[in-house]
């Protein structure tokens, strides 16, 4: 995998967390299908993969600084 689609990858993941993290838009979009009762879990899904991303994304900084 070259090292600017890694670091692509890893913001545009970390966008799309951050996204649903801080913004009611994946609230709204369970509601909309009917998926309630799953808005309890979100903070113990989202912000792991949260802080996954970061750290993919610092990751692949670091790996293009070296290079």
């Amino acid at each position: 995998m070259g090292k600017d689609k890694f670091l692509s990858i890893s913001v545009i993941g970390f966008a799309v967390a951050a996204l649903c993290c801080f913004t009611p838009v994946l609230v709204w979009a369970l509601m909309g299908i009917g998926l309630i009762s799953i808005i309890s879990y979100l903070d113990l899904v989202l912000l792991p993969i949260l802080v996954i991303f970061a750290i993919i994304m610092g990751y692949a900084l670091w790996r293009r600084k070296k290079v």
